[in-house]
């Protein structure tokens, strides 16, 4: 065989060999680094982007290109907060977004965004047209102007929240004219709003459902706005007056004559009421499920009876510092309302062990009940705790400052409910009491926290 011969066989077996090395190394080596784009459809890629935040979603548009364009496409930017870095928004990141967002956006979070100006606000408004929710909650530096361009641009607008906003009628009047599909307003410290505004906002806005009003003076929130808006929007079914000190039984009465789905009313603070309302909520408001009135200090047991004949779905009630009412308010409550979880008797210095005695030996009470706030009751004593032992779906009970409750009596009750989160604290005890020998504890010496 000739020397050429041999080296064409020598050629085609280094060749095999080489063929079948680089067979097996590409069965060895490491995945493609692109496989997740080649093995997955950009369909579900962008299904997974879509349960992402933000910072999540912008680490992943720098990976690659492909990524870029997913991690940005619209569909995943369609709710916005930017509540977690509210200190370092200014108006230019707003004015960003909408551009970026366009008309995909539909809900955005501005809370305590304070750098956000009317200006950066209209550009916005202008650019996403399709926004449904919007939350300006303590942006200072918006105005009238805000809430006018908004209304508009942004027809189909449904939740809106300008709490704390230096806003006055022309905002509401505006936003009745361009929102009519309104159905959630945050009006809570806006004291620069009068009566009138309200009207026109209740005059256009009647699919309106949810209305909250917190610490709005008595200029803002008094009896005729109560009736203006429950005269208008009867399909109500929240309303949180909490601090509105100016609303009195007049303008309860006129609301639960015409809100008759409310499941939620806030009255808390509402210092002048008196049992007048609770008959009036017992007659028109049959359907509420929570009601609160930390501080109505003038309600007493017959109010209590009244609204407990025909308010049986109570769910959460909230009696904190209602000092007139008696374990006879217990009494009604167990019998008639046996959906009843949470209940807060916070400062009610007349309940005693007999009002507990209710809740525990109430069958439905007993099985409903859920969160218990009890503290500064200071009638209470250990007798009470025991009665709760039957209460096992409880899962917390605050007694705090309650001196007559032992810490046994509270041991006692956690063996029988192991579930529940005791909410106290009892005198630590002195050197004296521990014995000289005993080595020190390492507690506060004030208190110990069960």
């Amino acid at each position: 065989m000739d020397a050429n011969a041999t080296n064409s066989i020598e050629m085609k077996q280094t060749n095999s060999l080489v063929k079948e090395r680089d067979e097996v190394d590409k069965e060895l080596s490491p995945p493609d680094q692109d496989l997740i784009n080649t093995m997955l459809p950009k369909e579900l890629i962008l299904k997974i982007f879509s349960f992402l935040d933000i910072v999540s979603l912008c680490r992943c548009a720098q990976v690659s290109r492909s990524w870029n364009k997913l991690a940005l496409d619209g569909d995943n930017w369609q709710s916005v907060s930017l509540f977690d870095f509210r200190g370092a928004v200014q108006g230019q990141v707003v004015e960003n977004l909408s551009t970026r967002c366009g008309d995909y956006l539909k809900r955005l979070t501005l809370r305590g965004c304070r750098s956000v100006s009317d200006n950066s606000m209209q550009i916005f408004s202008r650019n996403c047209r399709n926004l449904e929710e919007i939350n300006l909650d303590d942006c200072k530096q918006l105005t009238d102007e805000t809430c006018k361009s908004l209304a508009a641009n942004c027809h189909k607008l449904a939740h809106l929240n300008i709490a704390s906003c230096d806003v006055t009628d022309q905002s509401l009047e505006a936003i009745s004219e361009g929102c009519k599909n309104l159905k959630h307003i945050n009006i809570s410290n806006c004291n620069k709003i009068r009566p009138a505004g309200i009207e026109s906002l209740a005059k256009s806005c009647t699919n309106l459902v949810s209305f909250v009003s917190i610490a709005c003076g008595e200029s803002t929130i008094n009896d005729d706005s109560l009736m203006a808006l429950s005269s208008g929007c009867h399909k109500l079914k929240m309303i949180n007056l909490n601090g509105c000190s100016a609303i009195t039984d007049v303008g309860v009465k006129h609301m639960a004559e015409n809100c008759h789905q409310l499941v939620y009313c806030c009255l808390s603070k509402c210092f002048a009421i008196t049992d007048q309302s609770l008959v009036s909520l017992g007659q028109g408001c049959q359907q509420l499920k929570t009601l609160g009135l930390i501080g109505c200090h003038q309600l007493t047991d017959h109010g209590f009876q009244a609204l407990t004949k025909t308010c049986k779905l109570l769910e959460n009630l909230d009696l904190e510092d209602c000092v007139l009412i008696t374990d006879q308010t217990l009494f009604y409550l167990t019998n008639n309302c046996s959906n009843l979880k949470r209940l807060a008797l916070s400062h009610c210095d007349n309940i005693t062990d007999e009002g507990i005695k209710y809740i525990g030996s109430s069958q439905k009470s007993a099985e409903s009940i859920q969160y218990l706030e009890l503290d500064n009751c200071t009638q209470l004593t250990d007798i009470a705790i025991d009665h709760l032992i039957s209460c096992k779906h409880l899962k917390r009970l605050d007694i705090y400052d309650n001196s007559r409750i032992s810490r046994q009596a509270t041991k006692k009750l956690y063996t029988y409910l192991p579930q529940l989160a005791i909410h106290t604290y009892f005198q630590a005890p002195t050197p004296q009491e521990q014995g000289v020998t005993e080595a020190r504890q390492r507690y506060c010496r004030c208190c110990a926290i069960l």
